[in-house]
């Protein structure tokens, strides 16, 4: 995730008065850390990607430019990285987020969830920052960071959408229900009058923003929509808010808790509804071990809570407990800690040592084997290719002339294309589509790949296996049998493989729909059948949009090892 921002601005709220030189910058990401990508400005950008001429005028403000790792959704905005260098550097304490009543001795805001909402969205969650101070600037990065959790742990919205909305024009308890897309009518943000949800989608629908949503519920027999007691439309959610309460004041109501980033401008200083924390304990030792150090407990626990992860040594001896905060959704595992604390003592402060153990690192057989036949079928003049280990049904059926039930083919439960519904289970649709795409080169076409295939096999724990396969292809204005069966030859003498029906290996005429009839071979090696040869039926060269006979090869080389 990238992320672009003003470097003073930081400077400004880290070092108060001392300004950073760029190196300095760079290795204080680094030793938090983070990585600094690019120091560039506005004007650099456009210039870099439309031209000098388009760039007049823009900014020359210097930006830089920040890789922030995707699971750490507490960075992913100015104001919360500025806080993780601030506790980092120990200008500041980790906060701290915990439940409260309102100020006035009131009851606390409501969010109730109907039970029409389980057919569609069926959960939602709300907070309340009171007396927030925002700015124009601030207010934007705000929505920035909305809009880069939409995109990142929310999943395109997907999975959720957070909505903010002014606590003083609308009044709770808030219902979250669902009702049929005719029955919901209100004024959506930007907008000047009153549609349907069902207007609504069409209206979208050429919108550059909200049409890549519309997808996730415009199918469905019910919509989502969040109303205030008053039926004032909040939301409907994963599309769009309502225009009447989202301007920007003083109080801001947002239906995520992942917005604590911005506590930050609350009078009520990181005091939000209901954030739960846990509690890990781990050894000092095992943290030492891990890492290469030689730390005292207290010491780890004192690194610990640079990374805003608060740490105190249990008084059982060098157990830590380690307090996770609502913000550090990253850290699921001892080892995300123990990471943590290599990343606070510095990990150019670790000192290099040789590794107790000695092995000897060796290529698998299968793989090395691999690579000595790429080579030298290389050398017999065969181009190799590399296709997707994934591909349609109709690719290693239909289009092969086989039944897809016969094929012990591993099926994509859930495909997003047609053209990965399935794992391969030959190599051989792969290689003619690479022809197809290439049919306008010189003849002759000579192609081979050695690579797995996946078949279905059910004395394996996963219900499957991978199967190390050679598979090439000749195509040419003639079939150019003679040439798939010389490589055979040439193949079979790497592998110290003799011509014998016993002991060595020999080709027997076969039947097989993917062949021609009377010019397909079946390939044995020490009596077990390991592939076939021949000319490629012309139904199976049509399909593949080829215009010339072509003739192939497939082998399975795993007995060979």
């Amino acid at each position: 995730m990238l992320y672009f921002f003003i470097l003073n601005f930081i400077f400004k709220y880290i070092f108060s008065i001392h300004i950073l030189a760029d190196e300095e910058f760079d290795e204080l990401c680094f030793e938090f850390g983070l990585e600094l990508d690019e120091i560039t400005s506005e004007k650099d950008i456009i210039s870099r990607e439309q031209g000098d001429e388009k760039a007049e005028g823009a900014s020359d403000v210097v930006l830089y430019k920040i890789d922030v790792p995707a699971n750490r959704y507490d960075l992913l905005c100015l104001e919360g990285l500025v806080r993780g260098l601030q506790v980092f550097k120990e200008k500041l304490e980790a906060p701290r987020y915990k439940r409260v009543s309102p100020a006035d001795g009131g009851e606390p805001q409501r969010l109730v969830i109907t039970d029409e909402t389980a057919s569609v969205r069926p959960h939602a969650v709300a907070a309340v920052l009171h007396d927030v101070t925002f700015t124009q600037e601030r207010y934007e990065s705000f929505i920035e960071l909305q809009e880069k959790l939409h995109q990142n742990i929310c999943r395109k919205r997907t999975l959720v959408a957070i909505g903010t909305h002014d606590l003083d024009t609308i009044s709770g308890p808030f219902t979250y229900t669902a009702k049929p897309p005719g029955d919901i009518r209100f004024k959506p943000l930007n907008q000047s009058k009153e549609y349907t949800a069902t207007e609504l989608m069409s209206l979208y629908k050429t919108d550059g923003h909200l049409r890549h949503y519309l997808h996730i519920i415009e199918n469905e027999p019910l919509y989502p929509i969040i109303y205030d007691s008053n039926g004032i439309v909040l939301s409907m959610p994963p599309i769009i808010n309502g225009e009447l309460n989202t301007h920007i004041c003083i109080h801001r109501h947002t239906d995520s808790s992942k917005n604590t980033l911005f506590s930050t401008y609350c009078t009520l200083l990181f005091l939000l509804y209901e954030l739960a924390y846990r509690t890990e304990t781990l050894s000092g030792d095992f943290i030492n071990k891990r890492v290469g150090i030689n730390e005292s407990a207290e010491s780890i626990a004192q690194l610990l809570t640079r990374m805003c992860l608060r740490s105190e040594v249990s008084g059982e001896g060098d157990l830590i407990q380690v307090e996770i905060p609502p913000t550090r959704a990253d850290v699921i595992h001892a080892c995300d800690i123990m990471e943590d604390a290599a990343i606070a003592y510095g990990f150019n402060n670790i000192v290099r040592s040789t590794p107790r153990t000695y092995t000897v690192a060796n290529q698998l057989p299968l793989n090395k084997l691999t690579e000595l036949l790429r080579q030298d079928l290389a050398a017999a003049g065969f181009t190799e290719a590399l296709t997707f280990a994934l591909c349609s049904e109709e690719d290693i059926a239909d289009k092969l002339r086989k039944n897809i039930a016969e094929t012990r083919a591993v099926h994509i439960s859930n495909p997003k294309t047609a053209e990965f519904q399935v794992a391969r289970t030959c190599l051989l649709p792969g290689l003619l589509k690479t022809l197809a795409a290439n049919r306008k080169m010189p003849l002759p076409l000579k192609l081979f790949e050695i690579s797995d295939v996946v078949l279905k096999d059910e004395t394996k724990d996963v219900g499957a296996r991978n199967n190390r396969r050679l598979c090439a292809v000749y195509y040419n204005k003639s079939p150019g049998f003679e040439v798939i069966h010389g490589l055979l030859d040439r193949v079979m003498q790497l592998l110290d493989v003799k011509p014998d029906r016993n002991q060595g290996y020999h080709i027997q005429a076969a039947e097989d729909s993917t062949f021609f009839p009377g010019r397909c071979a079946e390939i044995f090696s020490c009596g077990k059948s390991i592939g076939h040869l021949g000319v490629l039926h012309p139904d199976v060269i049509s399909r593949f949009e080829l215009t010339m006979p072509c003739s192939a090869i497939d082998i399975d080389i795993e007995p060979f090892l």
